[in-house]
């Protein structure tokens, strides 16, 4: 089942105030903060990678699989609170790998 473009929108609006961006791939949508992948929107659940702030700042935050054969990652359950998801993604940034360079051909 894919994300619909009302929980895209819906979700993308509770990050409206923070530097974030999405890229719909296969039904689904890459979540960024400032140029990072902070994790995506998939089935119409909000995950995020799984780094250490993100765990101390959810610590019972269930894991769930996006798809799959992929990593698991911890579901957002309180989507409706702006000011936590702030804080949330702040935390997480400095623990997320940078972008990786295109490569030219």
């Amino acid at each position: 089942m894919a994300s619909t473009k009302e929980y895209h929108d819906f979700v993308m609006e509770q990050l409206s105030e923070l530097d974030t961006s999405s890229l719909k791939m296969m039904g689904e949508y890459v979540v960024y903060f400032k140029g990072k992948v902070v994790g995506g929107i998939y089935d119409d659940r909000f995950l995020v990678k799984p780094v250490k702030s993100a765990v101390s700042l959810m610590p019972n935050a269930p894991y769930e699989l996006p798809y799959e054969g992929a990593k698991k990652m911890l579901l957002v359950e309180n989507i409706e609170d702006r000011s936590f998801l702030s804080e949330l993604l702040n935390a997480m940034y400095e623990e997320l790998p940078e972008p990786k360079k295109k490569k030219k051909k």
